[in-house]
């Protein structure tokens, strides 16, 4: 039995941990986030705010140690970011966030945003109307008092893990992924993009009801929305034919349009993702 018992512990800490450890790296890329904020304020970066600590990102640290007369180390402590300026603070957890807002930590909490499901336009450090509203989504979202002021308990919900989909979903369209869901540019892509020629068919990742079908002037044009169960939607954009209607019942697997390159889309492929109460979630997670 004691036995027992410690083997049932260790599998709660193990798993304790596995799912802490994807909080930490969101955590730690956030922070990464708005030092390549700061860095392209300083004209030293032009790579993606895409919170990975790489070349061109150390290399812009050392560019502003140097030029402050500081040790050229490439680590980003305390006097180095005191040397970016306004860009460089205030440290994240030290203030409340709200529209007006800007900063280091505002760009931390942009980045943040995108990661759990609620993309905010460019992470610029700047909390503008369009951050303010994708701040009330996730307070929403996360059972939290919907006020666009990001305090310590928004700031709490932000270091769960990212969500995920409950379920295993088909893969809708026989093609191989271009663009993956994460950051893109000083943007974030919240889905999977599947090149593919056009009228290629796609089809149903599961079963649900046609919540959407028709042209959306928002940048998505032909496109298809299903409602699954769980609180899962699925959202297939840019087709060049639609082959469904508004509450029609789909079977998964069943076809629902083709492939093209309505709305924004620069060239045929099919944009895909997935919603979860609201919130997009990385497409890969279901598949």
């Amino acid at each position: 039995m004691a036995l027992r018992s410690t083997f049932i512990g260790l599998v709660c800490v193990l798993a304790c941990f596995a799912l802490a450890a994807p909080a930490e790296a969101s955590h730690g890329r956030a922070r990464v986030a708005a030092l390549q904020v700061a860095l392209r304020a300083a004209g030293v970066y032009a790579g993606a705010v895409d919170g990975v600590r790489g070349p061109r990102t150390i290399s812009g640290v050392r560019a502003v140690q140097r030029r402050a007369g500081l040790r050229v180390d490439g680590i980003a402590g305390v006097r180095t970011r005191r040397a970016l300026g306004r860009a460089g603070r205030p440290r994240y957890g030290s203030r409340a966030m709200r529209v007006g807002h800007a900063g280091w930590d505002v760009a931390a909490l942009q980045f943040s945003l995108g990661a759990h499901g609620f993309p905010s336009g460019p992470v610029d450090g700047v909390l503008g109307p369009r951050s303010g509203g994708a701040l009330r989504r996730f307070q929403a979202w996360a059972g939290l008092t919907s006020d666009a002021i990001a305090g310590r308990a928004t700031r709490r919900a932000l270091r769960a893990a990212p969500p995920r989909s409950p379920v295993k979903l088909l893969r809708p369209v026989r093609a191989p992924i271009g663009d993956r869901f994460g950051p893109r540019g000083v943007g974030f892509h919240a889905g999977l993009d599947f090149p593919a020629p056009t009228g290629t068919s796609v089809t149903a990742a599961g079963f649900g009801t046609v919540a959407w079908a028709g042209y959306s002037a928002a940048g998505w044009g032909n496109l298809v929305i299903i409602r699954h169960r769980f609180g899962l939607r699925t959202l297939y954009a840019h087709l060049s034919a639609i082959g469904v209607r508004r509450g029609q019942f789909i079977r998964a697997g069943g076809r629902l349009g083709r492939v093209g390159a309505t709305g924004s889309a620069t060239g045929p492929h099919l944009h895909w993702e997935i919603l979860l109460r609201g919130a997009s979630i990385n497409p890969l997670s279901a598949l």
